[in-house]
């Protein structure tokens, strides 16, 4: 069974973690959550256990418990629902058209930009800078 353990302390390692739920014999994995940019503890984990009844004491006797300062919230995780994950979506455009100040676009590519789609903003075809006129 995964648990969430949240409201760790910042400092909190994958080691602290584990420590505090050596108790139980069938943890199978211990993660601590951390910002991708910063490589910063996100404040959260999750332990694994792979005993369905050790996973439910270690919910009982472990939610509450003070961590480094922190009581800990310890619950069952749910799943994560299906989404699509990425960024924004869509293009963004390209780098410079072919042509220049003859009346064919100067910058941006086909259908890239913020406004994206014909004659939308910097990137769009017949739009922004130099384009169709």
């Amino acid at each position: 069974m995964r648990l969430y353990v949240g409201n760790l302390s910042y400092q909190v390692t994958e080691k602290d973690l584990r420590d505090a739920f050596a108790a139980y014999e069938h943890v199978e994995s211990v993660a601590v959550i951390t910002d991708r940019t910063t490589g910063r503890s996100n404040g959260f984990g999750f332990v694994e256990i792979a005993d369905e009844a050790e996973a439910k004491a270690a919910i009982e006797e472990m939610d509450g418990k003070v961590l480094e300062g922190r009581a800990l919230k310890v619950n069952e995780a749910r799943q994560r629902p299906d989404k699509p994950r990425g960024g924004r979506g869509g293009t963004r455009g390209g780098g410079r058209s072919q042509g220049g100040r003859d009346g064919h676009g100067s910058r941006g590519g086909q259908g890239g930009g913020r406004q994206g789609g014909k004659g939308g903003g910097r990137g769009g075809q017949g739009g922004g800078r130099g384009g169709n006129r």
